[in-house]
Order: C-alpha cells, then structure tokens, then sequence
C-alpha cells in the first residue's frame, strides 16, 4: 500500500465533511444556538444535519461488518466499552456546555477556521488546551 494513501484518503474525507458542514450553514454559531433554544426562536435545521449524520454512520457501521479488514490499515478500531462512567459523563457535559456557550463543536471549528473566520479561534485554543491539559495531567486519574 502506496504510505500516502491514508494520508490523501484522511484529506479527502475530512474534505468532504468541513464542505457538508458548510453547506448545511453549520459554521454559524447562531444556528446551532437556535437549535439549543427550545423556548425562544428554535430552529430545527439541526435536526436534519444530525439525522443526516446518523444516516452515514450507520451505512458506514454496516459496510464495516461486511469488510475483512480496512482498506488503509490492519485492524478495525471499534470500541468496546459500553459502560457510563464518571469519565464519560462529564466529558459528554463539557463538551455539551462548551457546545451551547459557543455554538461550536470541534468539527464545525476547524472547519470555519480553515475558511478563514476568525470566530472560532478561541474555541479552537481553549479546546486544544483542554486535551493537553487531559493528556498531561488527568489522563489515567479520572
């Protein structure tokens, strides 16, 4: 296997979804912020780009079970812990917190920042620190 291939396969998909997310206007904050709004001005369009995404994954999980191996590596990496945990709670509540304060999730970020936009800069570097800070300090504590 030609060693750019996961690289140039890791690009082209990653491509594809910053263009999905822009498409689907999910670079605006203020979108997302609506969504999350439920007793003021909603906006339901999320649900749409969610159910969406749970669409492709799903086709994806099923294309796996079907598949020996992966096209670019050895082994499938599928988790296998299926228990809630301190860990798992309150990842999942910062990452929702985070997700309302600013209107932004990691993928959305990165993809803004990479068009340019300026707004998401501060997310970006707090969400950086927030995993060194998890690799070097908390990572086998929680």
């Amino acid at each position: 296997m030609n060693r750019f291939a996961q690289p140039l396969a890791a690009l082209v998909c990653g491509t594809l979804f910053g263009f999905g997310l822009a498409l689907s206007g999910m670079l605006d904050p203020a979108r997302v912020q609506g969504f999350l709004d439920l007793f003021g001005a909603w906006d339901p369009s999320l649900i749409f780009v969610l159910g969406g995404a749970v669409m492709v994954a799903m086709a994806g999980m099923l294309l796996v079970k079907r598949m020996r191996q992966p096209v670019f590596g050895d082994v499938f990496h599928i988790p296998t812990n299926r228990r809630i945990d301190l860990p798992l709670v309150l990842g999942s509540a910062i990452f929702g917190i985070g997700w309302g304060l600013g209107g932004f999730c990691p993928g959305p970020a990165l993809s803004a920042l990479s068009m340019g936009y300026l707004t998401p800069l501060v997310f970006v570097i707090a969400m950086v620190a927030g995993m060194v800070f998890h690799d070097r300090v908390l990572a086998g504590r929680i």
